[in-house]
């Protein structure tokens, strides 16, 4: 049980490629893992870990039709029963990471969190999408397939306020004061973050939005090398984290899949925020 000011997360490292039922085999083991060892109070997978890779077709076959939001006795699909069958077995909170959502002609890039009854608490579309060339000239045009959220969402989790982000949006300060602003003590950031920008700025941003916010981070993400609809290899960065509010990384991935547990302290983050109170100073925004 969690106790009022502190929390145990784990965030879940996965090597998932285009085969859906293997992803979510993959995720099951570790969650299972991860329960058993550190008895954690949520878990949390990286983005679009159902179906890395492949063509328009293959991203298409992967996504679900969600049911309503808190609907419980809706049926979904098979990672939304998957997501919601942890949960409810383990009597923790999970966090989705990312699935694709079918919307029509579209897809979203679609978080989902359950509570311990498997109930559907919180549910986020990714509002930047990541149509970039990296470095060594890859392009990617995530809204040829992707279309955009609108809405910033948060969750309770015991005493804290969660708040939601995928990937491209830590580039997107922005996004992150108005999660602050709605409350949020601790923010999720599932990734499939690129090797090229990866090795960079993964670890530089998410310590800024932890220092900026005085939030704490949490960034599961994807590792391992995946290939795209034209076969050619595309690899992400791995190294998923779990950075305090002062900005120190307190847990950390190493190589390949596996998973790293952080105890969260929210005690730390309001003396933080009563010692330097950077939200009340600000001016311009």
């Amino acid at each position: 049980m969690m106790s009022h000011d502190a929390l145990r997360m784990t965030v879940i490292q996965l090597a998932p490629g285009a085969d859906k039922v293997r992803n979510i085999e993959q995720a099951r083991g570790l969650i299972e893992a991860a329960v058993a060892q550190d008895r954690p109070d949520l878990v949390a997978l990286p983005e679009i870990w159902t179906c890395l890779g492949g063509d328009r077709a293959t991203k298409f076959a992967a996504a679900e039709t969600l049911p309503g939001p808190g609907n419980a006795g809706e049926t979904g699909g098979a990672a939304y029963e998957f997501l919601r069958e942890m949960a409810r077995r383990h009597k923790i909170h999970v966090h989705g990471g990312s699935i694709g959502e079918l919307g029509g002609e579209t897809l979203f890039n679609t978080t989902l969190v359950f509570d311990p009854d498997g109930v559907e608490i919180a549910r986020y579309r990714k509002i930047h999408l990541f149509d970039i060339v990296t470095p060594d000239g890859q392009g990617y045009r995530e809204s040829a397939i992707y279309g955009a959220g609108d809405k910033i969402v948060t969750f309770r989790l015991g005493s804290a306020t969660v708040g939601l982000s995928i990937c491209y949006d830590m580039r997107f300060p922005e996004l992150y004061l108005a999660l602050r602003r709605a409350g949020a003590d601790i923010v999720l950031v599932p990734a499939a973050f690129t090797l090229q920008t990866g090795k960079d700025h993964w670890e530089v941003l998410l310590r800024a939005r932890a220092i900026e916010t005085q939030c704490w981070v949490a960034a599961p993400a994807c590792t391992g090398t995946h290939y795209d609809g034209s076969n050619v290899p595309r690899v992400t960065y791995g190294n998923s984290l779990i950075v305090d509010p002062w900005g120190i990384v307190s847990a950390r991935c190493s190589d390949g899949p596996g998973f790293v547990t952080a105890r969260i302290d929210l005690a730390k983050s309001a003396r933080y925020r009563t010692d330097m109170p950077v939200l009340e100073h600000r001016k311009l925004v």
